[in-house]
């Protein structure tokens, strides 16, 4: 909802308003513009498949974390990266970055990934809605690990999750407000791998005696990354 007077929802937004939210005419709403600015609404007409909204002037409203964190995510199969994109997106994530790694399940052609980038967009924007954030983070195209670990920011703390790492998050101690969290799939990061990221500066971190899934260790590590240097 880019400006305020009367616009229409997307299909999929007035399907989510009809059939699950159950929205009439006069009901009021809050939408946004995924940049930060919020926009009180009205519902001004309903029909079977269309709904349009009657939208104020936009107030900047903040919810982002003091804490950039970017999540690199090895590309894990079906459901579980789509929970993984979601729970980073409500978890503060301000950046997330599909890896291609030896061990993920899924292989993803070009235009196979170019859907799934969408759809994992979807996911993300879907997530913004569910916890209130209005400024929707970036899905970024599928890349390999290789090439990311070549592109990185100097600015950042690296940290990558591994049950025998040499010390815990908790005895990290932050460089900056931004941190680059990198997660490998299912089965893990391979040895080589492992190795190219440490050459890269990253520090194995580990968490608690017990190995997570791989949507489980993002989630538990975004949430006490947070807690420790975010806006727990």
């Amino acid at each position: 909802m880019p400006v305020h007077g009367v616009v229409d929802a997307t299909q999929e937004q007035a399907h989510h308003m009809i059939h699950v939210l159950r929205l009439v005419a006069g009901d009021a709403v809050t939408v946004f513009d995924g940049r930060g600015t919020e926009y009180d609404a009205t519902i001004d007409r309903v029909t079977r498949s269309r709904v349009s909204v009657k939208v104020c002037p936009g107030r900047v409203v903040s919810r982002e974390s003091p804490l950039f964190v970017s999540l690199a995510q090895g590309i894990s199969s079906g459901e579980r990266m789509d929970y993984t994109i979601q729970k980073a997106v409500e978890l503060g994530a301000r950046e997330l970055q599909p890896i291609a790694t030896e061990r993920s399940v899924v292989r993803l052609t070009s235009e196979r990934a170019i859907r799934r980038v969408a759809h994992w967009q979807a996911i993300a924007a879907a997530a913004c809605e569910q916890c209130g954030r209005n400024v929707v983070p970036p899905v970024l195209p599928v890349v390999s690990l290789t090439n990311w670990l070549a592109s990185l920011p100097e600015d950042a703390l690296r940290l990558t999750l591994s049950p025998d790492g040499p010390v815990t998050l908790r005895e990290v101690t932050p460089i900056a407000d931004r941190a680059i969290l990198l997660v490998g799939p299912e089965g893990g990061l391979a040895p080589r791998e492992r190795q190219d990221a440490q050459t890269a500066g990253f520090t194995g971190v580990r968490l608690g005696p017990r190995v997570l899934r791989t949507e489980t260790a993002a989630v538990a590590a975004l949430a006490a990354m947070q807690a420790l240097w975010g806006d727990f």
